[in-house]
């Protein structure tokens, strides 16, 4: 039978094969495709851009019970932003961002060959006396809510989350900046704060393992629970986006957790049925590492968000967000915040560091 493809359809195709890199002919270790959440990352609120653009709410985290050091440090921890929006939107230059967005198709063929680089991964035990440690440098925005970007200098970030199942409200401890903060997370109930299980707002290892694989029956998980969360912090309709807001949920899955590799798999090919996401061929990490990524753009914010990805082995790098118009925090093409992961592991008690790169 003859191949009759041609056109817009053929040029697709041969771009797909020039971006994917060719399939790992070993399989991975253990602990790959894992980051979770940047804990104070959320506290973010552009109220400086809501004459023009609304930004996206505050989805998952409870309230945050931190010392005034810790306080201080949240402008330091603003380090990646997802985003959501159209394919039309307008893409930075090479020279801004070093990368260019194409089509949502390759996406999806990404995303699966992910998936299937996640999933071979070997399972792990576990439990809840334990604390996940991951190790990152991370890069984010200081400047003022709604003013001109001022982007920090790259610096190394250590955390330690406990895998309880709770209700805890000593979730663990953050190491950034030479200091030591405890990372107490709690919803106020008179004057004593109430500790919450594991769940969306605190991935532990098991709680991940417990998510359903099906890709299609996951986002439906995942859709509900932020839904849920909005309904109780009465999340005006406008500020609302399920598409935004899975993807938003994927990236804090993504950050600073270890995953089950059949978890990771799920997550990667749910985000694949996500509209909106793009191919970024060539995405640079917080430590300077090129891979390719999977974007999508919040163009009521403005921004782009890309998870970061070894061409070669698909790994999870990190993340980097930038403007993709000009708006009050910068002209388009100012990077917000960039993170690279440097090493995660299991470990038994707080500041304890792996032997091993895991």
């Amino acid at each position: 039978m003859n191949d009759r493809t041609s056109g817009p359809e053929q040029a697709e195709r041969e771009e797909l094969a020039l971006l994917l890199p060719a399939p790992a002919e070993r399989d991975l270790p253990p602990g790959r495709h894992l980051h979770h959440k940047d804990t104070l990352m959320r506290l973010i609120d552009q109220d400086g851009e809501r004459a023009t653009a609304r930004p996206r709410p505050r989805l998952l985290r409870p309230a945050v019970l931190l010392p005034a050091a810790g306080l201080a440090l949240g402008g330091v921890l603003l380090t990646t932003l997802a985003v959501t929006g159209q394919d039309s939107a307008p893409a930075p230059s090479a020279s801004a961002t070093g990368s260019k967005a194409t089509g949502t198709r390759g996406a999806a063929v990404l995303l699966d060959r992910i998936a299937l680089a996640a999933g071979k991964g070997g399972e792990r035990t576990v439990t809840g006396d334990q604390f996940v440690y991951v190790r990152t440098l991370v890069s984010g925005n200081e400047g003022e809510f709604g003013g001109p970007v001022k982007l920090a200098e790259p610096g190394e970030r250590e955390v330690w989350m406990t895998q309880k199942a709770g209700p805890v409200i000593d979730e663990g401890l953050i190491h950034q900046d030479g200091s030591y903060i405890p990372l107490v997370v709690g919803v106020p109930d008179g004057e004593k704060p109430v500790g919450h299980p594991a769940g969306l707002d605190r991935p532990t290892y098991a709680w991940l393992a417990s998510l359903p694989t099906d890709p299609d029956v996951l986002l439906r998980r995942l859709t509900a629970e932020i839904t849920r969360d909005q309904d109780s912090r009465d999340t005006p309709a406008e500020d609302r986006d399920e598409a935004r807001d899975a993807f938003d949920a994927i990236g804090e899955l993504l950050r600073e957790t270890v995953m089950p590799p059949r978890t990771a798999a799920a997550l990667y090919r749910a985000a694949a049925r996500i509209p909106g996401v793009r191919v970024d061929p060539d995405a640079v990490d917080a430590a300077g590492r090129h891979g390719i990524g999977v974007a999508r753009d919040d163009t009521a914010a403005g921004w782009r968000t890309t998870w970061i990805f070894d061409s070669t082995t698909l790994e999870y790098r990190g993340e980097r967000t930038y403007l993709i118009r000009d708006t009050s925090m910068g002209r388009k093409g100012t990077l917000i915040g960039v993170s690279a992961v440097l090493e995660r592991a299991v470990v038994d008690a707080l500041r304890e560091r792996p032997s091993t790169t895991t």
